[in-house]
């Protein structure tokens, strides 16, 4: 929609352009297609300005796929819904109460390893795009099967149908599937990586080139955050995933601070933006934990070292303090 050339001449005067043909609700067949064609567009669109993934339906079968692939286009959020047909269950892993959201640095972009394949006509690959935030990366896994046949069938003959797609098709990430993560790793960085599947909500450690599994049934997503670990001492591990109730978790984080290791107290501050769940890797539990200088409730999980904070009130930058 925004490739020819005079859009493209244009850019000087608007920061944004379509990055796909309209979103079309009625079509299902179009409802793959769309997503995998905003992230390819977006390879051209994202160098010069902020591609536009177009707007979605919150209350539609296919609202939980197009709501997490806008959560990782870096781009605007909006909804053309009915009024008073809001689903805002999904709005509200978007968008935070104060209408901001939790915008990556650069445009969704498909991985390297998705470049040369067919996510949506070949019937075994999923679609995996990435995103970096001011301190964490971002892969989300799509299965965009089974749509490419919409007008193609007569033309090729051999090209697979929608019911060669029906079955989950299995595929891997891993954190080197994020470009420039080096810029966010840092120092310190143990190469080890804490990687928060969204939907399944579990949290795993990683080294930098572990590939982990994933399978998806067609019109099926995954979203994994992925946190460099960072180490304080000699055995303290540490590494923050964000908001873990919105989509683009590792959104919420500004930036991350630790204490000089010849301090008596081992401590790390977090700047993150927003309220309700934040979540963060640690291998030990904290001895305390301050909010805006105020002693803060937090859940830890032994098993897998999930470290819950409840982030109450309105949205603006919150200073986490952890002392161990």
């Amino acid at each position: 929609m925004s490739h020819n050339s005079d859009s493209i001449y244009s850019s000087k005067k608007s920061a944004t352009a379509r990055a796909s043909e309209d979103f079309m609700p009625n079509e299902p067949t179009f409802q793959t297609l769309h997503v995998a064609t905003v992230a390819y567009n977006s390879l051209l669109l994202g160098e010069i300005l902020v591609p536009d993934w177009d707007m979605f339906h919150s209350n539609h079968n296919t609202t939980e796929f197009h709501g997490a692939a806008r959560a990782l286009g870096g781009c605007a959020v909006y909804v053309s819904d009915k009024p008073g047909k809001h689903d805002f269950n999904i709005l509200k892993k978007l968008v935070l109460p104060d209408g901001s959201i939790l915008r990556a640095r650069y445009a969704g972009r498909p991985t390297r390893d998705s470049l040369f394949v067919d996510p949506v006509m070949d019937g075994k690959s999923l679609l995996k795009i990435w995103i970096l935030n001011k301190r964490t990366g971002v892969i989300g896994v799509f299965n965009c099967q089974g749509a490419g046949s919409w007008r193609l069938k007569e033309a090729a003959p051999n090209v697979p149908n929608s019911t060669a797609a029906e079955n989950p098709i299995t595929g891997h990430v891993s954190p080197i599937d994020v470009e420039f993560f080096e810029e966010i790793a840092g120092q310190n960085w143990s190469e080890n990586c804490a990687v928060y599947a969204f939907n399944s909500g579990s949290l795993c450690k990683v080294r930098n080139r572990k590939r982990i599994e994933v399978s998806l049934g067609v019109l099926k997503c995954e979203i994994f955050t992925i946190s460099p670990i960072k180490v304080l001492g000699e055995n303290i591990e540490f590494a923050p995933i964000g908001l873990i109730e919105m989509y683009n978790s590792g959104g919420a984080i500004e930036d991350v601070m630790y204490s000089s290791d010849d301090l008596p107290d081992r401590s790390i501050n977090v700047k993150a933006r927003g309220c309700g769940q934040f979540g963060a890797y640690s291998s030990s539990k904290p001895s305390s934990c301050k909010v805006d200088m105020k002693e803060n409730d937090f859940t830890y999980n032994a098993e897998n070292g999930l470290l819950v904070i409840n982030l109450e009130g309105d949205c603006h930058v919150r200073d986490i303090k952890l002392v161990y």
